[in-house]
Order: structure tokens, then sequence, then C-alpha cells
């Protein structure tokens, strides 16, 4: 364990005992009163500060050599008792959370209000456990939502955190551990070390920092804790850790001295700074060997600093391993102005302000309590309390509502005696004569909304290694495209990074999900945002849409040429002979069926769809209709040749006409159901293809769609059938032949069709739709009329009847 006499805190108690003499000089601040002090040392131990207090309340006196005494009506403990028998109104202290805790405990029956410069711990802002207690020191719970922002600020998710055995360490871890968490910060290791740390100690708390994965660590100790720490780490060569420093030691400057390379880039919170307090800095150096040899502490201060011995010194420590009585004499021209001491040095008054304060704190509230008036009184029945003989409670009541000024800072304190947090983000730097600079690099201010309370100034941040911050993280960050998945068993920061399923995005960094994108977007390549979906249907600007307009558009055209040729021969016997006025019709809807297959390219409407399927399939209806008519003359024709056979006069053009018309009402009946009940509807289909938007037609009835082919299918049916029956009758030009062989084709391609509509979709279903009337319509087309016309244009001597009649 590494001894030291502490410097600064004997600053402390010198800037309490400069407070108290200015205040005594000042005729606007207490005129009629003047304040006095005791002084004992806690020697930062529980029993001795306790047993101190209790002597400073009761007024016992204690004949002790190094005591200091004053003459006044008010005591203030921070260090020493006086002689006389006065008892105490105030104490000022403890610095340390622990004993302040234990102290207020005991001290409750007496209601002694006690405020401290530098107990820290949230645990004290509890005010029905400890009523009497005030602190010019901010509670750790500001500071720790401060550090919580700071490594959340740094991208720093996985964190060591260690702390002494105390009050202050285990409270401050235990909110730090709750306020991170909810900036997803994770603990690599929390480990607690004692206060007299031993070897085997040092060992448990170096072996976990060690094979732990962070290099960002927080440490929540005083200095003298961190030196044995910092000695070990020296001794493994552990580097490149970044050093989080709580407010206890952010500013503790006295370790520079031999870890200054350990502890380049350190970061901590520093309490608020006062720049200067008027006349603090001569009355520290004042000091001569003559004014001091009375007191054990400056007398142990000044030979420790000095290495030498007064004369009639009270102090027999010796902190440089030497014997004290090996010391040379003190030669009486030693000045503090001559040498460096953290006594001295007044750049960083930070406690030392919260000393000052503290003692203004109780000033201001005896100055309120002596402005009292009679009558008008906050006490029964509206007395004031006497300013040279009151009760600590009523100083108490005093002291919580205080609200004066002080070097230009408005001072006040909240429902928990807790003062306004304030601090200033300090940075480790090594300036180059390898001394140490503390450089304000930000602040964090605890009245500021949450999300601008802290303030930082990256550019002027020395860091242990390189020029950023260092990464210390369980797990990288999972990029936009991916999310969170939590590794079981693990903390929150440990986890894997999981791509978005299809169709969903993350836009962040560490999604905890991802989100959907709507109906008619899709997510890009990496899957960070959304896009428009692809819209598809078979247009008119694409090449296919082009090939099957213009096949269409042939076919109509041939359909309306052959009609032009019929009607130009309709007079001769080959026209007349295959039932003119049916193959007008059928060349007419022929072309029609060929015109409807446009109405299946182009972007789908709800009018378009209500009207392409009942065109198609009346359309097809008509032709297989006026086919059937012709097939059955055909064969009845042939029958009427037998002797005594008079059937054609059941088939004649009436009969022929009623027929054709018969069957295409028929399908014109379902048409009408299937639009009456649950018509064609244009839909976006995203079933299919998610990353496309399939604008099509839906069939709204499935039964409706599937009735309308079967009907089709069953004229062909049964023209089929009649056709083949007359296929061998004895005419040299039989077009039931023609007829059969026109169905065969009919069949085939609408039986090939059905598979593959069903298995297809989007453009390719409309696609397969229109070659499938088209296939059709030019099989029914040149099966049927193509050998008539090659008679015709081609071979007109076979145009008479003669010929037609041989067999």
């Amino acid at each position: 364990m590494y001894k030291y006499f502490s410097s600064r805190a004997l600053r402390w108690m010198q800037t309490m005992t400069f407070a108290i003499q200015e205040i005594n000089k000042r005729n606007n601040l207490l005129p009629h009163l003047k304040l006095g002090f005791h002084i004992r040392d806690s020697c930062d131990d529980i029993p001795v500060s306790l047993r101190a207090s209790l002597l400073l309340v009761n007024g016992q006196p204690e004949s002790v050599a190094g005591d200091e005494k004053t003459g006044g009506n008010q005591s203030f403990s921070s260090g020493c008792s006086a002689v006389q028998r006065t008892v105490s109104s105030v104490i000022i202290g403890d610095a340390a959370s622990g004993v302040s805790m234990v102290l207020l405990r005991t001290l409750g029956s007496f209601h002694i209000p006690l405020v401290s410069y530098f107990a820290s711990c949230s645990c004290l802002s509890n005010q029905k456990e400890f009523p009497t207690f005030m602190r010019t020191m901010p509670s750790d719970a500001f500071q720790i939502k401060a550090l919580a922002r700071l490594v959340s600020y740094f991208g720093w998710t996985w964190v060591g955190v260690i702390g002494v055995e105390s009050d202050y360490a285990r409270f401050a871890i235990e909110l730090f551990l709750q306020e991170s968490g909810q900036y997803g910060v994770c603990a690599a290791y929390t480990h607690f070390y004692p206060v007299t740390l031993n070897q085997q100690a040092l060992d448990e708390l170096l072996d976990v920092i060690q094979t732990a994965s962070s290099k960002v660590i927080i440490n929540f100790s005083g200095e003298s804790e961190l030196l044995g720490i910092l000695a070990e780490i020296r001794r493994r060569n552990i580097t490149h850790l970044q050093w989080i420093a709580s407010e206890a030691w952010a500013t503790a400057t006295s370790l520079w001295a031999k870890f200054g390379d350990l502890l380049t880039g350190t970061l901590g919170f520093a309490i608020r700074r006062a720049d200067v307090i008027p006349g603090l800095k001569q009355h520290l150096t004042d000091l001569r060997p003559l004014h001091i040899h009375k007191s054990a502490f400056l007398a142990e201060f000044w030979e420790e600093l000095f290495n030498c011995r007064l004369n009639g010194s009270v102090n027999r420590h010796s902190h440089r391993g030497d014997s004290y009585f090996d010391r040379s004499p003190c030669a009486g021209t030693e000045d503090l102005d001559d040498v460096y001491s953290p006594y001295s040095d007044v750049t960083q008054l930070r406690v030392s302000y919260n000393v000052y304060k503290a003692v203004y704190l109780v000033a201001h509230a005896l100055h309120d309590m002596s402005d009292c008036k009679a009558g008008l009184g906050p006490f029964l029945n509206g007395t004031c309390a006497d300013p040279q003989s009151f009760k600590p409670w009523q100083l108490i009541y005093y002291m919580k509502r205080a609200d004066f000024s002080i070097l230009g800072e408005k001072i006040n304190f909240d429902q928990n005696g807790d003062p306004i947090a304030y601090y200033d983000l300090v940075n480790w730097h090594k300036n180059p004569d390898g001394s140490l600079h503390l450089v304000k690099v930000g602040f964090s201010d605890a009245f500021m909304p949450a999300g601008r309370s802290l303030v930082i100034n990256e550019s002027l941040i020395q860091w242990p290694v390189g020029k950023q911050a260092s990464r210390s993280v369980c797990s990288d960050s999972c990029p936009p495209g991916f999310r969170i998945a939590r590794r079981k068993g693990e903390p929150i920061c440990c986890f894997d990074c999981v791509p978005c399923a299809e169709g969903e995005i993350s836009n962040e960094t560490d999604s905890l999900e991802c989100s959907r994108c709507s109906e008619d977007s899709w997510p890009n390549v990496v899957r960070d945002s959304c896009i428009p979906k692809t819209v598809e249907f078979l247009s008119y600007q694409e090449l296919m849409g082009i090939l099957l307009c213009v096949t269409a558009v042939l076919g109509a055209c041939t359909s309306l040429s052959i009609l032009v040729i019929f009607l130009a021969y309709k007079n001769t016997p080959l026209v007349r002979a295959n039932n003119m006025e049916l193959s007008f019709l059928l060349l007419v809807f022929l072309a029609v069926c060929f015109l409807v297959s446009l109405l299946f390219i182009g972007k789908p409407s709800d009018w378009l769809c209500r009207i392409r399927y009942p065109a198609f399939g009346i359309s097809f209806a008509f032709c297989i209709s006026c086919l059937l008519a012709k097939t059955v003359v055909v064969l009845m024709a042939f029958r009427s040749t037998l002797p005594g056979s008079d059937v054609m006069k059941w088939f004649g053009p009436d009969q022929q006409r009623a027929s054709v018309f018969l069957g295409t009402c028929i399908q014109v009946i379902i048409c009408l159901i299937w639009l009456l009940t649950y018509p064609p509807y244009a839909n976006n289909n995203t079933n299919y293809h998610s990353a496309t938007i399939i604008m099509e037609c839906a069939a709204g009835s499935e039964v409706g769609f599937w009735c309308v082919l079967g009907y089709i299918g069953f004229l062909a049916c049964m023209c089929f059938l009649i056709a083949f029956l007359a296929r061998k009758l004895p005419d040299n030009f039989n077009e039931a032949k023609f007829i059969t062989f026109s169905m065969l084709i009919f069949f085939a391609v609408w039986i090939t069709f059905i598979p593959v509509y069903v298995s297809t979709a989007g453009k390719y279903t409309v696609t397969v739709h229109i070659f499938a009337i088209l296939a059709s319509a030019f099989a029914l087309l040149f099966c049927i009329f193509a050998p008539k016309c090659y008679i015709l244009i081609l071979k007109p001597e076979r145009n008479n009847k003669k010929h037609m009649m041989q067999r």
C-alpha cells in the first residue's frame, strides 16, 4: 500500500480558515457575529471520525498536541478540536461518503447539520434518512448520468467498471449500470477492491482487466487507492487503456508524477472550478516555520515538502522511508514560492471551492437568521431563532433555503439539499516538457435538456493512442440493412447481425427490428431503404406486346380479306355450297376474335377487365356455334340424300341462324351472371413476386371464368364429334374433315393453355392467353378457309358443281 500525505486536503483545510477569516472581516455579512472553528483529523477512518465528531458536538475538551483552536461561537469540523468547552453547531465534512453516512446516523438525535464538500454518494440525498445533511458537492446521480452519456457518445458499449469497497463506489456503480443500460452500454466486468490493496487483491483485479476485451475502464475511487493499481499495471506492461475518472480523482494531479505515461488521455468529470478565489493564494503561501511548528498538519506538510525537521515540531511522521530524526533541521529560510506543491496550486480550485462555498452557506444561513423579525419568524407562533443561542435544527431550516451568489455563481439547493450539478469534462494532456495539463474539453449541465446536457469538443481531446477514440465494443455495430439478434445468456451488447427478412429494411445502425415496406415499395439491394416496386403489365411499348398486336391485326385483316374474296365469289358453286351466310358470319367474328386479343394488352382497369373476358367468351362461342351449325348441315345434307329422307327441312337457314343465336345466347347469359355477381377487376398482385407489382385482371369469380371456358370447350367437343362422324362422307369437297382438323388444333392449343395459365403470373399469363386466342383463331381461319381460297384463286377450274359432286 502506498502511504502519502495529502497536500490537497491540507489546502481544503486552509481554504476553510481563509473563508472564515474573510467573513469575519466583512461588514455586510454577519456584522454582529464572529465565526470560530475546531479542526479535527478524521484519518479517513470511521471510528476516528465518529469519536472526533462526538467530542465536537458535546463540547468535551481534549488536549492533543497539534490541536488548532480559535475563539468564536460556531464550530467547523474537518480536522482538529478545541481544548475549550464549546459545542459545535454545524460540521463541515466529511469528504468521504461512507464516513458521512455513519456520522449522520450517529448524530441524528442531535440534529447537527452536516455539510460535506466532497461526499457525492447519491444515497445521501435521502432526506428521510438524512434530514440534516447538505453538501456543496453534486450528487453522484448527476455525475453517473453524465458518465453514461459520455461512454455512449464515443460508442463505448463494452466498458470495465471498478471501484473501491465503499458506499460511494457501490452506489455509484449500481447507478451507472442502470443508467448506462438505457444507452445500450454494458459492463464487461464489475470489480470491487479493498481500500487496503494487498498483492492478492491486486492480482485478482489485474487478471480481470487483462483478460477482458474492454479497453475502457471507469474507476470509482480516490487517488490513494489508484496508486497501487497503476504500479501493478506498469509491472505487467498493460498499455492502451482508456481511463474514465470519477470526480474523486479526475483532477488528482499527484498521480501524474509517477504514472503520467499510463494516464495520458484520461477523461473525467470534475466539479465546477473557481478561476480564482481572491487572496487565497497569498493565504496558502504565507506560511513560515515560526507560525507552523505547533500545528501537526502544517508541520508534517512542511517537513515532508522540504525534507527537514522543525525545531519543536509536534510531527513525528515520515513518508520518505527514512527516519524522521535523521533529517537535518530546517534552515528557516524555506519558502513555498520556491517549490511546486499541490497545496499551493490554485489552478484547479474545485474541492477547495466547495469548502469555500460550504463556509459561506453557513454564514448566509446565520445572516438570514439574524434578519428575522419578531412575529414574522418561520417557527412556532412566528418566533425567530436567536443567532447568539439557537438550536441546530433552526440553523438547518435556513441553510436549506439559502439563496446567494459567490464569485459570480448563483448558489441554491434542491429539496434534497443538493446543489445544481455542473461538471467540467477534463482531459489529461501531456505537455511537451512531460508535465500534466488538465484541459477542459466539454461540460455537463444538469439544467439543460437531456439531449443537450453534454457538450464535447472532440478536437481538443488527446487520446492514449492515436488521434481518435479507441473502440470498445463486445460486438461490432450492425449496419443498416441488418438487425440485432441477441445472444442467449450474454449481455445485450453482445449480439449477432442478421440481415433483414425479405420485404423489410432497417435504415439505422444497430436496429433492434426491421420495418416492413409498404405495399407499393420494396427494399433496395442493401435493404436500408424502400424503393417503389417495379410495375409489370403487358404493354404496347415492349417487344412482346408489339409482336402480339401486329399478329392480332394481321389475323383480323386476313379474316376480312378472305371475307372480301368470298363476297367476290359469292355466286360460285364453292361459296354457295359451303353455307355462304354462316361463312360470312364466321369470318366476321374470327376478325373480332383477333381484335379481342388487343383488349389483353395495356394497363388493366376495371372497365377493361369487365369487357375483356366476356368479349373473348362471346366471340369464340359465336365462332364455334357457326362451325357447329355448318357441321350439322354437312352431316344432315348427306343424310337427306338417302331415299325417303326429308331431314333437311329442319335445318334450313332460319334454323341455322337460330342455332347460332341460341349457342351464343347461353354464353351471353353466363357472362351476365358473372358480371352481376362477382365481376373481373383490376388488381395489383404482390404475392407472386414481392419486388414487383403485377397489374392484372383478376377473374373475380373463378367459377365464372372456368364456366366461360368450359362452355366454349363444350361447343368445341360437340362440333368435333359431329365433324368426326362426317369426316368420310363421299363428297369430293367435304368441309367436315377440315372442321375436324381445326378442332384438333383448337383442343391442343387450349389443353396446353390451361396448365401454363395456372402456373404463370403477370404479363406472361396474359401473353399465354393472347397466344391461345390467336393460335386457335388462326387454326380455324386457315383450316377452314385456306383450302377454299386455294381453289377460288389458284384453281378456279375446280370451282364447279360437277367437280364438287364427284366422289
